[in-house]
């Protein structure tokens, strides 16, 4: 996790969609912005309570600047709208990062789907993916083409790229690109819930790859308290029906870093010394929740009566 938080300078802000703005970044004097890779995202500190965050959509290699995509949700907790109506070129906003639960793993060939603005953290895929001489292509979908971001940057991608506007040709046609895989294929996906979901029913084990913007949804009832036993502090504390790791700890006066509170960043990502995460994040993959050695502490809890946590 990087600890970087810097204010920096909005240096270019355009339209590259309807309803989204890209905005470059770059620091005030001049600095060396933190390496990231394909996948990695940042978190944009805009007031209290407006944590958001945002894919990286940039060159990696260029750590002079980071750029960004921001989709207007009118039903949105107010991140969105606060971008679009009041941050401006020449702005600065504080920013935290870069953090990255999406990696690129190493592959002879992929399939990318992206739905809506979730191709912002597929566009650096497919460029790293182009330098490694990986076969690739990629679905692309969304409400009409002029919702779809960087549509005119993809292009250069000619055939490998599919633009599919819902308006146009209908639902994704997902079968096309995920029947059939042949072996070694990695299956990288970013969208709305509904667009994961079905690609996760037509994925093999072990071949998707994919990240939330939206918390998917989560259990109710059944909960009962537990215990955590927090090391470095010297604390034992009760986490009570109905509230969670994170709010009992910050309520005891132990200080974590958290932006989302839904599971669906990954800033607050603790190690778990002992005991078993009940997970419940939109975070870590299968083998990761297998393993056991992290948990999201804002959402997920315990299976059983005691957590030793690294905090």
């Amino acid at each position: 996790m990087s600890g970087y938080e810097a204010e920096l300078v909005v240096e270019r802000r355009e339209p590259v969609a309807d309803g989204v703005l890209a905005l470059t970044l770059r620091h005030p004097l001049g600095e060396r912005l933190p390496a990231w890779g394909p996948g990695a995202h940042v978190d944009l500190l805009l007031g209290p309570g407006l944590e958001r965050q945002y894919s990286l959509c940039g060159d990696p290699a260029d750590r002079t600047s980071w750029r960004i995509a921001v989709l207007r949700e009118p039903a949105g907790r107010g991140g969105s709208a606060h971008v679009h109506e009041r941050v401006g070129e020449g702005d600065k906003v504080r920013v935290r990062g870069p953090r990255n639960h999406f990696r690129l793993e190493p592959s002879p060939r992929y399939r990318f789907v992206a739905g809506g603005i979730g191709i912002t953290p597929i566009l650096p895929m497919l460029a790293a993916a182009e330098t490694a001489g990986a076969e690739w292509t990629l679905l692309y979908g969304g409400r009409t083409r002029n919702s779809m971001a960087f549509t005119e940057e993809l292009t250069r991608y000619g055939e490998r790229v599919t633009f599919a506007p819902q308006d146009e040709t209908g639902l994704l046609d997902l079968g096309s690109v995920l029947d059939g895989l042949p072996d070694g294929t990695l299956v990288y996906c970013c969208g709305p819930g509904p667009l994961l979901d079905a690609v996760r029913k037509r994925c093999p084990a072990g071949v998707l790859r994919f990240e939330r913007f939206q918390a998917a949804a989560q259990p109710t009832g059944g909960d009962a308290e537990f215990e955590v036993v927090l090391v470095q502090s010297g604390r034992t504390l009760t986490v009570p029906v109905g509230v969670s790791v994170l709010d009992t700890v910050r309520a005891a006066g132990v200080e974590v870093l958290y932006s989302c509170t839904e599971g669906t960043c990954g800033t607050c990502e603790t190690d778990v010394l002992e005991g078993t995460p009940d997970h419940r994040d939109s975070v870590l993959s299968d083998e990761e929740r297998e393993s056991g050695e992290t948990m999201m502490i804002c959402v997920s809890r315990c299976r059983g009566r005691r957590l030793v946590l690294d905090l």
